[in-house]
This record gives C-alpha cells, sequence and structure tokens, in this order.
C-alpha cells in the first residue's frame, strides 16, 4: 500500500470515527471531522500533510516498492552499435 493510499485510509477512518462518536458520545466531535476535512482542502492546496510527514517519521516509505526486473541468464546479450 502506498503512503497515499495510507494517509487517505486514515483520513477516511477518522471521519467516520468522529460522525460515529458525534452520534452516540457528544455533537462536539464534528469539530474533528471539520478538522479533518479543513486538513484535506489545504494539503490540496499547499501539497503539504502532516499525517505524512508523521508516516515518513514513522519509518514508511514514500513511494511503493517496485520489484526490480528479473533478467533472462539464458538470452544472448544484444549490442548494439552507435551506427546501427
Amino acid at each position: 500500500m502506498t503512503l497515499e493510499h495510507t494517509i487517505r485510509l486514515i483520513a477516511g477512518t477518522f471521519i467516520l470515527v468522529s460522525l460515529g462518536l458525534s452520534v452516540w458520545v457528544s455533537p462536539k466531535f464534528l469539530w474533528f471531522t471539520a478538522f479533518v476535512g479543513a486538513n484535506l482542502i489545504q494539503s490540496s492546496f499547499t501539497k503539504w500533510c502532516l499525517m505524512e510527514d508523521i508516516l515518513v517519521k514513522l519509518g514508511w516509505q514514500k513511494t511503493a516498492l517496485v520489484p526490480a526486473p528479473v533478467k533472462d541468464a539464458s538470452a544472448p546479450r544484444q549490442h548494439r552499435d552507435c551506427c546501427g
């Protein structure tokens, strides 16, 4: 899972949990929902996200790990000259 997908998962979870808490505990939890929404809007304009910084400091990698292509050792090497 990439860092971007993780941030979306966390934001969605925060929103759903805070909505549930606002229904069953106190309507004041809607302020947390508004805070998450405001941070999503802010990050779309500034390209900076606090959650991204937190996850990177916790060891999350910014890019997804893509395995290196496997070279076929049995295939003959092809060498090309600069002229054709």
